[in-house]
């Protein structure tokens, strides 16, 4: 039977998916074979007809996993799923448990997704609480450092929930002037409360940027030009609302950025090309002058045409800062250095024993 380690988060957006990656990666690494599940998908999309979870397919892809799409993710939420749980007409577990064991006969190891929180999925008995003592895993709990009191809280949470299921932690996102806090103060304490803290990451803006093809599926937006440059990263968001001389000294303070304009700022554009700007976004469904478009393709900027307004396509992009999918090469590269730096693998091999 496979080794299981059961990777759960204590909010959304905390890092697990790009930590299973890791994880993923460091027990290829050894030789080991590898396998991949998340019993629940809260969040999936239509393809050719069918639901599927984007995180599954992305692993299963990127690890050469053979195994089934529909036992690597067997349950996916619909709001049929739910009207037929509210009426209790099936209870999932063993056909998932079932599945689950299927997988394990092939593998040395397998990481098991888990909720994106520690309520999601128990309606149909498939929350973090209830997989774990099902599939009998040990448990690693990836929380962001969002707050000192909320990091500590939901530590102690997780704690509370898993007992000593909970094999160790990792504390994800810490701002650099709180690593020493972390390090010296709350690591120690969950230590000797006999919660192993495997991890401290440091936060990275690389690692909460969004990618061009993001920006251009959350506006509804058409790709004017440059429409190879879709992965590149945009790591801050400008609005270009002054004089041009102006919005050149403005520009420049910052790299790798999405300049958000009208499409009557032709003067605007222009500043924007001449600096680190890795898309434009002409708001209000105004086409540039063909100067411009020629100009961007050439300096390879992809420019986003938008029907939304300014402040509604500000407040749109501001919201996927740090919570969109980590399936982007330059991303998952980061966050597995971070790992190799800061990870105790030796310590987690030895805990799995």
């Amino acid at each position: 039977m496979a080794k299981t380690l059961y990777v759960t988060s204590t909010q959304n957006f905390s890092g697990k998916s790009a930590f299973c990656i890791g994880l993923l990666r460091h027990f290829q690494a050894q030789g080991l074979k590898i396998g991949y599940m998340k019993p629940f998908s809260a969040t999936a999309r239509v393809v050719d007809g069918y639901l599927v979870d984007e995180d599954t397919i992305f692993l299963r892809n990127t690890f050469g996993i053979q195994d089934p799409l529909n036992m690597m993710s067997p349950v996916i939420f619909s709001s049929q799923l739910l009207q037929d749980a509210l009426k209790q007409r099936e209870n999932p577990q063993p056909a998932v448990l079932k599945t689950f064991e299927t997988l394990c006969t092939s593998k040395d190891v397998m990481v098991v997704e888990g909720g994106a929180n520690l309520r999601e999925g128990w309606i149909f008995n498939l929350s973090p609480c209830q997989v774990a003592p099902l599939f009998d895993s040990r448990v690693l709990i990836v929380t962001p450092f969002d707050s000192e009191l909320q990091c500590v809280d939901d530590l102690i949470t997780a704690r509370v929930r898993f007992g000593d299921r909970l094999l160790g932690a990792v504390i994800n996102r810490v701002p650099r002037h709180q690593l020493s806090w972390v390090n010296e103060l709350v690591r120690p304490f969950f230590e000797a409360e006999g919660l192993p803290v495997l991890a401290v990451l440091p936060k990275e803006k690389t690692l909460l940027s969004i990618s061009v093809r993001d920006l251009v599926n959350g506006l509804a937006g058409e790709v004017l030009c440059a429409r190879d440059r879709q992965e590149e990263l945009v790591e801050n968001l400008l609005v270009g609302a002054m004089s041009v001389d102006n919005a050149l000294k403005y520009f420049r303070r910052k790299p790798n950025k999405a300049i958000i304009t009208g499409g009557d700022r032709p003067d605007i554009q222009l500043a924007a090309l001449e600096t680190s700007t890795k898309c434009i976004i002409l708001t209000g469904n105004i086409r540039p002058n063909p100067l411009i478009l020629g100009k961007a393709e050439d300096a390879g900027v992809p420019i986003i045409l938008t029907q939304h307004d300014t402040m509604t396509a500000v407040e749109i992009i501001e919201g996927f800062f740090g919570k969109t999918r980590f399936h982007q090469t330059q991303k998952i590269q980061r966050f597995e250095a971070l790992m190799q730096e800061h990870m105790d693998f030796e310590r987690l091999n030895r805990l799995m024993q």
